[in-house]
């Protein structure tokens, strides 16, 4: 894995400043450690940071053609390319390495823009054509790998792996886009395509620019999306049968490594399946990692331990303090924006420990999404239900009454999310899984921000983002629309956002075969109820898995990967969380009402209410404030 910086003139040929580029480029030392390099001409320059993989003794980047016309700067891996060298090599295309690298310099030779169409892996790069003066970059299809970029007032335009390269360019404007703090705080992170600054832009996942001079700057263009087709044809057994076969492909291509490789183990199912499928294809022991919390609220490693000892793993485990909450401050520096998701502290922790014993590492993200694996989509399905058999009219006032009152009615039964869930069924489909989705909900988001900055933000809602992916998605089936919308927003802008960061902190790569495209696009033909059947989810893959996992690890209770923030604000951050939350920065910034943040950690230290998950949000938010504006 690797870091990639860029510096383009858009209008002309102005000299590169080589000092930059190469302070951009180290500031992302930590992505590869192992080399650097970078590459200057008249309008534009590239920059590399390499963690070696395959063919150690080559593919150093930025890379040429044999006629030096072409340039290019990547992170990512190809796994396909010895497929694809083939092709290339018939068509008379000779090569010097045996790096996947080269592979896509003649790919861009062969077929231009398609060539993005012959990949498989996870990727993030730019070229430039010197004949044909262009410059070209593409993203990964699912966006496991981050690309940004910015046009500057000066007829630049940068791009980065990280944030934190293009920040360096003295023409960087540090303006925060307030609709971007408005999605931050309803989703916890980001969405793509926007960051906090203004005019700066993550490359969507599946989309490619090519950009040519003095021409009016492109819209980025989609080469790639989940069909979501159902095959009605695919019945149960056939899909339990052909399952594995196909995971085992995805896992396989991805076990390319001329360094160390191993896998986490959490115990979940996920994990557990790439570990158990990784196991029947090496004769060596799989190196594997977990943490293990002293809450048991929060600890799997019993049952990470339990698929260790099945498949005789080389398994590494860590105790971690579930009150270590040092890291903090960091997570800010690393993400670049503010991030809220706090299993990033946990995440972190991992890759920490598995760099120790691996330089590869294969991760079960994806599972959820492709399986219908969270909770929340249950709680769906099951809201649509009522949608279905009441008028928009009744279900707002019957649930709309019910979730008002609900907290309030002393002889009620305080079940699990009854309050959340008559709200999300007085709305319709699209603003109930938003309001399930948000880790702070409309109305109280309404009641921290200040009035001017409601006024700033004229209305606007982050529910946008979910109505503009609707609007393109490839189906109306309730469940496979807000999987969909997760694989538009929550996996790219959160769980590969939080894995990548973490994992590169380390200079540790992360392969993610849940996320191989071809297995992606067959599991979303699969029908719904093979997803998510009555209540159980991940149904066709648990099945599927039987001969593999333990019913004591298909079966068991979800549990997730996160940290005790509720106690902390409580206990040990009890007067930093108040001193930070109420500080002149705070305050002065314009879109917080004090006295309702005053209110918020009243109600939450007093034990009143259960704010954790908005008052981490705003922490964090405050820590960036802090240390980048």
């Amino acid at each position: 894995m690797c870091g990639i910086v860029g510096i383009y003139d858009l209008n002309g040929y102005r000299e590169i400043n080589r000092d930059l580029l190469f302070q951009m480029n180290e500031s992302q030392f930590h992505r590869g450690p192992d080399s650097g390099g970078i590459h200057t001409e008249s309008g534009i320059g590239l920059g590399h940071r390499r963690l070696s993989i395959i063919d150690l003794a080559s593919g150093k980047q930025p890379m040429y053609s044999r006629s030096n016309s072409i340039v290019l700067t990547y992170n990512g891996e190809i796994y396909n390319f010895q497929d694809i060298k083939t092709k290339l090599e018939s068509l008379g295309y000779i090569f010097s390495t045996n790096c996947d690298t080269e592979v896509i310099i003649y790919a861009w030779a062969a077929w231009g823009e398609n060539c993005v169409h012959h990949f498989r892996g996870m990727f993030a790069f730019a070229l430039w054509d010197r004949i044909n003066q262009t410059l070209f970059l593409a993203r990964d299809r699912l966006g496991v790998k981050p690309l940004y970029y910015a046009i500057l007032n000066d007829g630049f335009f940068i791009f980065g792996s990280e944030l934190k390269s293009l920040v360096l360019h003295p023409s960087f404007r540090k303006n925060i886009d307030y609709t971007s703090v408005e999605e931050y705080f309803a989703y916890g992170y980001i969405p793509d395509p926007k960051t906090i600054y203004k005019n700066v832009f993550k490359l969507l996942p599946g989309y490619y620019l090519t950009i040519r001079r003095n021409y009016p700057f492109p819209q980025p263009k989609q080469y790639w999306n989940i069909p979501f087709t159902i095959d009605k044809t695919i019945t149960e057994q056939q899909a339990i049968e052909e399952l594995p076969y196909r995971l085992k492909e995805a896992v396989d291509i991805r076990r390319l490594s001329d360094v160390p490789l191993g896998a986490f183990l959490s115990g979940g199912v996920d994990s557990s399946a790439i570990v158990a499928i990784m196991a029947g294809l090496s004769s060596d022991p799989v190196n594997t990692c977990s943490i293990s919390f002293g809450d048991p609220l929060y600890n799997e490693s019993r049952y990470a331990k339990l698929v260790a000892d099945q498949y005789s793993t080389n398994h590494h485990t860590e105790i971690v303090d579930p009150n270590d909450y040092s890291l903090l401050d960091k997570l800010v520096n690393i993400y670049d924006e503010p991030f809220a998701d706090s299993s990033a502290l946990p995440t972190y922790k991992v890759c920490e420990l598995a760099r120790k014993s691996v330089i590869v590492a294969l991760s079960g993200d994806g599972g959820d999404e492709n399986f219908a694996g969270y909770r929340r989509y249950r709680w769906h399905v099951y809201e649509e239900n009522f949608r279905n058999i009441l008028n928009p009219t009744m279900r707002k006032l019957i649930f709309g009454f019910l979730g008002k009152s609900y907290p309030k009615l002393d002889w009620a039964p305080k079940i699990f999310r009854a309050k959340s869930t008559f709200e999300a069924i007085s709305r319709d489909s699209l603003e109930g899984y938003f309001h399930g989705v948000s880790v702070i909900n409309n109305d109280l988001r309404n009641f921290l921000y200040s009035d001017n900055f409601k006024n700033e933000l004229q209305n606007y809602n982050a529910i946008e983002v979910l109505r503009g992916h609707s609007l393109t998605a490839p189906t109306t089936d309730p469940l496979s629309l807000v999987q969909y919308l997760d694989f538009k927003t929550y996996l790219p802008g959160d769980i590969l956002t939080k894995v990548d960061r973490a994992s590169m902190a380390h200079a540790l790569e992360v392969r993610v075969p849940f996320l191989d495209h071809k297995l992606v696009e067959w599991i979303s033909t699969l029908s719904p109820n093979l997803k998510l059947n009555g209540r159980q989810g991940k149904y066709v893959l648990k099945k599927s898995l039987e001969p593999y996992l333990t019913n004591e690890i298909l079966y068991r209770p979800k549990m997730g990967f996160s940290i005790p923030i509720s106690k902390w604000f409580r206990g040990p951050l009890k007067e930093s969380l108040r001193s930070s939350l109420l500080s002149p920065l705070m305050r002065d910034v314009g879109f917080f009402n004090h006295n309702s943040l005053t209110q918020l950690i009243n109600q939450h230290q007093e034990g009143r209410k259960d704010h954790g998950p908005t008052l981490w949000a705003l922490l964090i938010f405050e820590s960036f404030l802090r240390q980048s504006i």
